[in-house]
């Protein structure tokens, strides 16, 4: 059995099987709609459920809370239908959804940048294309049938000849895929991706300024979306805010520092929140998303693209909305929720 599904005010319908998530559907008719994690942990996909009834699956409470869902809130990446659904979403494009495939890719460097920080770049297929939209990601197949998720750190027009994705990885102590990046990975060994997916990319159709947050690795689509702004010559004012706990977490700060120059409409704000004296670091200190509220007390005609660990995400958006008077349809986001980070919820 299958469900329409029409999300408002776009007015797009794609068909769901009573089997399968209304993202799975979305995803399967190429219909952009908003989402992050797939895996009920982000919230990235909530939206209001206007007509029809969905029952969920295994999600967390801080991505929808009882009382969000008894409102008529939905998580698309875990629920099923039950019957024909009207939806609500805002951010729903056109059909311009990259089609997403599985390939081998190769390791043609591993450089490790710090201690905890490598950057990896694979060999796509020669064969075909690979397309995707600057932001998005793609998720590393795993022998035993897991899969992590990686952003892409370098945009579409710069994968280089032959062809490559750049890819940001933080080890995780313990983790499962990087332990084996910082451990036995070498240069050209095969592995398995699929992709690109993710609602993360920069909405063209707007004039507004923008800020650009980051923590850690979240750089990574971050780098991306500024090299795809130099390639299509886009002279947007726009601000980057890079937060790490100490100077050396700001793994790319020189490339950051040149790119900036060489962009006039583009501010770097480098933040670091537990300097040592030995660090003998002169910039902003503090919280990464604090520094955006001091400096853009009214955030009403901007657009916020956020990437990094769930809880600076979690409270830019909600202070951004609550101090800055952000529109909630202007702040986009990819939160990088690791699997400690769903363990420990």
């Amino acid at each position: 059995m299958t469900f329409q599904i029409t999300v408002q005010p776009s007015g797009r319908q794609f068909a769901v099987g009573d089997d399968e998530t209304i993202l799975a559907g979305a995803i399967r008719g190429g219909i952009n709609m908003p989402y992050g994690c797939k895996d009920g942990a982000c919230g990235s996909c909530k939206c209001r459920k206007l007509s029809g009834a969905v029952v969920h699956g295994t999600h967390q409470s801080k991505a929808l809370s009882p009382e969000e869902e008894s409102a008529g809130l939905i998580l698309t990446c875990c629920a099923t239908p039950l019957s024909d659904l009207v939806l609500e979403s805002k951010q729903v494009t056109g059909a311009d959804a990259f089609p997403i495939k599985k390939m081998p890719v190769r390791v043609s460097t591993l450089q490790k940048l710090t201690t905890d920080v490598a950057v990896l770049r694979l060999q796509l297929p020669a064969t075909e294309p690979f397309r995707y939209h600057a932001g998005q990601y793609v998720e590393f197949l795993l022998r035993d049938g897991d899969r992590r998720s990686y952003s892409m750190a370098n945009a579409p027009g710069n994968q280089g000849t032959p062809a490559h994705i750049e890819l940001h990885v933080r080890h995780m102590p313990g983790g499962k895929f990087t332990d084996q990046v910082f451990g036995a990975m070498k240069e050209k060994d095969i592995l398995r991706v699929e992709g690109p997916y993710g609602s993360f990319y920069l909405r063209e159709d707007s004039s507004l300024p923008m800020v650009f947050l980051a923590s850690g690795t979240g750089f990574a689509p971050i780098k991306a979306l500024l090299e795809h702004m130099q390639a299509t010559q886009c002279t947007r004012p726009t601000t980057v805010y890079w937060g790490g706990r100490r100077p050396a977490d700001l793994y790319l700060h020189d490339w950051m520092t040149q790119a900036a120059a060489s962009m006039p409409h583009v501010t770097y704000v480098p933040v670091v929140s537990d300097a040592l004296p030995e660090d003998n670091w002169q910039g902003r200190t503090g919280f990464v998303h604090r520094a955006v509220i001091q400096d853009h007390p009214d955030l009403s005609q901007h657009q916020v693209y956020a990437c990094g660990a769930p809880v600076v995400v979690d409270s830019a958006r909600k202070d951004f909305a609550e101090q800055c008077h952000l529109p909630a349809d202007a702040f986009f986001a990819d939160s990088f929720t690791s699997e400690a980070d769903k363990a420990r919820s």
